[in-house]
This record gives C-alpha cells, sequence and structure tokens, in this order.
C-alpha cells in the first residue's frame, strides 16, 4: 500500500503485537517489523502495544512485547487476567462467590511490579478471553492509577464495564466504542456513559460505522482516541475512516493525537 499523506500527527491506541513474533518469519502478521511498516506506511508516529490471546500467565508474554518496543515507535501496555467469571448472570455470581486466584492469575503485587517498569505505561484487560481481575487486582489499578484499555463487545459490554471497573478511580479506554463486532445499540449505551464517568475513554478501532464515530467526535471530542486494530485492521484504512468522517478537522486532530497523548504521557509530542 502506498504511504498515506493526511497531514495529521497520529497516535495508534489499539494494535496487538505478538510476543512470539521474535520466534517466527519477520514478516508475518504481528510480528515488529511489519508493524513498524505498517504504521509508517499509515503516517503513525507512535502505537500503543500489548500482547495477543495465551493461556495461563501473561508475565512472559508482557517481558516480551516491552522487550520487542525497545528502539521502536511502539509503548507496552501489561495484559492482565483473573479467576472471575464476567458474563454477570447469576450463575456467574455464585461461581465468582467461590473462586479464587490461581498461580496464573495476575495479583496485585503484579500490578505494581508493571506500574513501577517504566517499560509499561497501562494495563490491557480482556475478561471475556482471560477472566475478570477479582477486587485485589482491580483495588492495585486504582491504586497506580495508570490507564486500562478495556475489551468493550458483546461477551463483556458496556453494562458489565461499567458494574466492574468504572467503579475503581483509574483512567478507562473502552475499546471498539464497546460495541465489537458492530453493534450499534451497545456503541451509543457506551458513549451515554461518557455524560457520567469523566475519566472514560472511547477507541475507534473495529468501528465502522459512521454514525457512532460522528456522534461521538462531534459529542465529545476529548473523549475519543484512534485505535486502528493491527494488525487485523491495516492502519491506513482505519485512518481513512476517520479521515472521510463529516467531522471538524479540529476533532479529528484531538482524536489522533491531542486525546492519547492527554491520557498516555508517553504519546505526547
Amino acid at each position: 500500500m502506498l504511504e498515506l499523506e493526511h497531514g495529521f500527527r497520529v497516535v495508534d491506541t489499539h494494535v496487538r503485537l505478538e510476543p512470539d513474533a521474535d520466534q517466527r518469519s519477520g514478516d508475518g502478521p504481528g510480528t515488529p517489523e511489519r508493524l513498524e511498516r505498517e504504521m509508517h506506511q499509515a503516517g503513525i508516529v507512535r502505537s500503543l502495544v500489548y500482547p495477543g490471546e495465551r493461556d495461563g500467565s501473561y508475565l512472559k508474554a508482557n517481558n516480551a512485547i516491552a522487550r520487542m518496543s525497545v528502539g521502536r515507535p511502539f509503548v507496552a501496555l501489561a495484559r492482565i487476567n483473573g479467576p472471575r467469571d464476567p458474563t454477570g448472570g447469576t450463575g456467574a455470581r455464585l461461581r465468582n462467590l467461590a473462586t479464587s486466584r490461581a498461580p496464573e492469575h495476575t495479583a496485585p503485587e503484579d500490578i505494581e511490579q508493571f506500574a513501577y517498569d517504566d517499560r509499561f505505561v497501562g494495563f490491557k484487560v480482556h475478561p471475556p478471553a482471560d477472566g475478570l481481575p477479582d477486587e485485589a487486582v482491580i483495588d492495585a489499578l486504582e491504586a497506580v492509577g495508570l490507564p486500562v484499555l478495556v475489551h468493550g463487545g458483546q461477551a463483556f459490554g458496556p453494562d458489565s464495564i461499567e458494574r466492574t471497573l468504572l467503579t475503581a478511580d483509574f483512567p478507562t479506554i473502552i475499546a471498539h466504542f464497546g460495541g465489537y463486532p458492530l453493534d450499534r445499540d451497545r456503541m451509543a449505551r457506551t458513549i451515554a456513559l461518557l455524560d457520567d464517568h469523566d475519566d472514560l475513554y472511547l477507541d475507534t478501532s473495529f468501528v465502522r460505522l459512521r454514525e457512532p464515530l460522528e456522534r461521538a467526535l462531534r459529542e465529545h471530542p476529548d473523549r475519543v482516541l484512534f485505535g486502528s486494530g493491527a494488525p487485523s485492521a491495516h492502519p491506513s484504512v482505519a485512518i481513512m475512516e476517520i479521515l472521510t468522517l463529516d467531522v471538524p478537522e479540529d476533532a479529528m486532530r484531538k482524536a489522533f493525537s491531542n486525546n492519547p497523548g492527554r491520557v498516555i504521557d508517553a504519546l505526547a509530542p
């Protein structure tokens, strides 16, 4: 793909970096070499990266992406997991009462270690894939105060996020406008949450519908962060989806650079 010319400073808040990429071909999807090239083609100057899904502890995966980010325009999030069922039903609540943290689950001391390691600028939570952290870990997240990027979709929608994570005091970025995949009603509900939570932000990854993107950028221009969803989506395509919206140029500039830089210092100019 030809390099994209757009005139904006762009940072990307949603990129998956494969922890095992350095053991495979250097040009496969999710490898640092390919991601770095595609980000350059799209005119993206810095990217927030996290490891893909895996069984067991994320300690080695987090350390791997931090290592691969050195010398590249990447900033790492530590992915964390937990023992609780995130579905929120009666059965899940009963199971959560009896569940306890296993050795492979993130502990409060892990949160402190990641928070004070300058290789990481925040955390990634994907409860449908990894389980929901327990209350002690959420308290630790609140204590360190770093941003948390949380998967938002049909299996963990805006009501679940509000009930479990938004009760704590840390910057929260809901991925996919809370509606993955392409759930317009959940996106609308997530946008509405911005009225009630001052430290809540939305990332644009995999939001392919114009109406919710334009609504959020008009009603809450300071709370939308550009995310491409690379490597599943090409970052140039994700940028074009924003550039073709009928919104003020200043709103685009905020989403592409100013807002991410306010939430995460490492993404600021």
